[in-house]
């Protein structure tokens, strides 16, 4: 039962900011530089009825603060904030609205959809201009006081070196929710992602790191609830420390932890997608939730000299100050909270250019990037940059600062449009297989520097990308106004499913062709999650919004046998990736000698020959072979704590070389092994389901043939 609450609270301090139980009671301290006044309001346990009013007695450097004795874990609260409601000055105070603590570590309830969530009369004519005074807080949802308890033990990230990093992007919801082996509680939510099952998925696949869709706690959009449809994706941020709700089947944190743990005795990292760049209380006509009504103008980019409006740099109608060093600092805690309270492993950074953009546009020494790159913690952790936004000079690929690797589109686009019979484009995919020097070759940055996807949660399935030839978004409401419209795919005669057998052998052979090209090229690879067994969202390129069949995982898929070979396939060429140091991510090749005669990169036509300048220009050009080779041997690979044996690889003396036949034609080609005194043996071909050569031993001949839309990869030593 809750002792009797004070008329007030002591002094507290400022720091740390949110809510910290000390076992004698619970500080409060948040930050506003432009409230004249700060309330804390005490829950019940329901979260219903409002206990208690009371004002922060407290403001130091910016921070109000208050001490409630006797309270503990487990207390509901809220804000509110007084101030001048003056849009026109960027001010939008409104002491009617409860406001979640941007610090609050867990939530009870979701926003429940309301007019008086909106600081302003919705229906009057001035709109935002006006001032509401229904009290928000029925609708809106409770932070939670917590401590961290959680014994993490032996726990240690597997700290995977980056040149042997397989990223795996899934959602943590959509990765369960058609589990039948699972309890429906337990469906879509961390319990499922640490069971045996999908780790085992994981390592039978090779991959070394998931990266998860934001799990921060989210808001369920308004235009979405009047469309009956539901924000799946979580690109709409409520709580920058609070792991959504609906992921924890327990209602536990400790869930989240313990999944992440059992990842990690597994070998595999846990990256999360975060979104620091905008929140979901969007433009001057949303609600007002948290940082709106705690100090809008410190925590958002508004226009100079006509602060009612926000900067939108972000698409989505606000732009978060990152400038600002409290809302930095925000920026920063939550981080660290993440990356020391539940061990992840890195980050991804949704829109990460709004991140580093100054007064001046985007700047790779921007504070954001500085305050990172000098912390202790989170500059040891993997960082991975969205390398665009939709302001001006938004599109920074290769941009960023050593040490964060970036989602390269140039490589999903090039890959696309080589293997989908576009002319001219020998050279680009040349160049994006050799690891995006162009782009990533600077400030001795490394090819991982460039992560390489042909799909991710953005746009079609791998599946659909070789099925359809335009997008099929009607289901989200929007007139099929949504989503790209340059998709570089290709139906390959029909237009979504067919029975044509010669139609689904070739869409099959690209999505092969594909997925070899993102495992072989020098980067770091990234598979989206269910393309390993043919996953389909129906033609749909911009599921964000489709919590249901079209965007969960049918794992009934991975067993059918397409699926299974498939699934065979991918990982088989991550074990010859993994087999090979001159296919993994460690340095730029050059064209230098690793060994007498024989470079660390070259470049050949189907007839061995090296590849003259005409014929790198040439539009028609569809066959190239490349040879990549590392002055050490072949190496055998270990079996992990957790899992399956291991794909053994031999190796003989001498340089280990790695030769890759590429064939983006529609017929059958012969391609000659380069004049060399090497012995060969086959590693992958593309045109089998499972990849797996029809021999492993050594080859005689000197030609090969290879199928149209395929591709072979030769070695040194074997791979089992």
């Amino acid at each position: 039962m809750m002792p009797p609450l004070p008329d007030r609270l002591a002094a507290g301090v400022p720091y740390p900011l949110g809510a910290t139980s000390d076992g004698l009671g619970v500080n409060f301290a948040v930050f506003s530089a432009n409230a004249q006044k700060i309330e804390l309001c005490v829950f019940d346990p329901a979260g219903r009825k409002e206990l208690a009013r009371l004002a922060l007695p407290e403001c130091t450097d910016e921070v109000w603060h208050g001490y409630l004795p006797d309270a503990g874990p487990g207390l509901l609260y809220g804000y509110r904030a007084h101030g001048a409601y003056d849009p026109m000055r960027g001010h939008r105070f409104n002491p009617h609205k409860l406001l979640l603590d941007p610090y609050a570590k867990k939530m009870s309830g979701q926003v429940r959809w309301t007019d008086a969530l909106f600081g302003y009369r919705l229906n009057a004519a001035k709109a935002d201009l006006t001032f509401d005074r229904r009290d928000s807080a029925p609708g809106m949802p409770k932070a939670i006081v917590v401590e961290d308890n959680f014994n993490w033990s032996t726990d240690y990230r597997p700290a995977v070196p980056w040149s042997k990093t397989v990223i795996y992007e899934a959602h943590v919801r959509g990765i369960s929710m058609l589990r039948d082996d699972l309890r429906p509680h337990e469906r879509g939510t961390f319990a499922a992602l640490a069971t045996p099952r999908f780790i085992d998925h994981l390592l039978t696949l090779g991959i070394t790191t998931i990266e998860l869709l934001p799990v921060h706690a989210y808001l369920q959009d308004h235009f979405l609830f009047e469309r009956q449809l539901r924000n799946y994706w979580g690109y709409s941020t409520l709580a920058y420390f609070a792991p959504e709700p609906a992921y924890l089947s327990s209602g536990l944190l400790n869930e989240m932890r313990m999944a992440i743990r059992r990842l990690h005795a597994a070998g595999i990292e846990v990256i999360l997608d975060v979104v620091y760049n905008h929140n979901c209380e969007g433009n001057e006509r949303g609600p007002t939730l948290s940082l709106r009504g705690l100090d809008n103008a410190s925590y958002f980019r508004l226009m100079p000299g006509q602060e009612r409006f926000f900067i939108n740099e972000t698409g989505t109608g606000n732009t978060i100050n990152i400038s600002h060093p409290r809302v930095l600092q925000m920026v920063l805690d939550s981080l660290r909270y993440w990356a020391e309270s539940f061990h992840v492993d890195g980050f991804r950074f949704d829109l990460g250019v709004t991140l580093g953009r100054e007064g001046t546009g985007f700047d790779p020494g921007s504070g954001f990037f500085d305050a990172i790159l000098q912390d202790p913690v989170l500059s040891r952790l993997k960082l991975i940059s969205e390398p665009w936004d939709v302001g001006l000079g938004g599109y920074q690929l290769g941009n960023h600062p050593p040490r964060f690797a970036e989602w390269n589109d140039r490589f999903r686009d090039g890959m696309r449009r080589f293997w989908g019979g576009d002319s001219g484009l020998r050279g680009e995919f040349a160049g994006r297989l050799a690891g995006s020097g162009d782009l990533f070759d600077h400030r001795t940055r490394k090819p991982w520097a460039s992560v390489n996807f042909v799909t991710s949660h953005d746009g079609f399935t791998l599946r659909d990308l070789v099925s359809y030839a335009v997008k099929h978004n009607l289901d989200n409401g929007e007139a099929g106004n949504d989503g790209h419209n340059d998709n570089n795919s290709n139906n390959w005669g029909v237009e979504g499913p067919t029975e044509d057998a010669e139609i689904l052998e070739r869409r099959a052979r690209v999505q092969r062709a594909l997925l070899a090209s993102t495992i072989f090229a020098q980067g770091t690879p990234m598979l989206l999650c269910g393309d390993e067994f043919n996953r389909t969202q129906g033609g749909n390129n911009n599921a964000y919004c489709q919590d249901n069949e079209i965007s969960w995982i049918d794992w009934a898929a991975a067993a059918t046998p397409e699926g299974v070979a498939l699934t065979a396939y991918v990982g088989r060429l991550i074990a010859v990736r993994n087999a090979y140091t001159a296919l993994q991510a460690g340095r730029f090749l050059h064209g230098d000698e690793v060994t007498p005669g024989i470079p660390d990169i070259a470049w050949f036509d189907e007839r061995g020959e090296a590849l003259s300048i005409e014929a790198w220009h040439n539009p028609e050009g569809r066959a190239i072979s490349v040879m990549r080779a590392a002055a050490s041997g072949g190496h055998i690979h270990v079996q992990r704590e957790y899992g399956h044996a291991p794909n053994h690889s031999s190796a003989a003396p001498g340089p280990e070389v790695a030769l890759l036949f590429v064939n983006a034609d529609y017929e059958p080609l012969e391609f000659t092994f380069p004049a060399l005194q090497l012995t060969w043996f086959p590693l992958v071909d593309s045109a089998k389901a499972d990849g797996k050569p029809d021999r492993l031993d050594a080859m005689s001949e000197q030609e090969v043939t290879l199928q149209g839309h395929t591709i072979m990869m030769f070695g040194t030593h074997r791979v089992y």
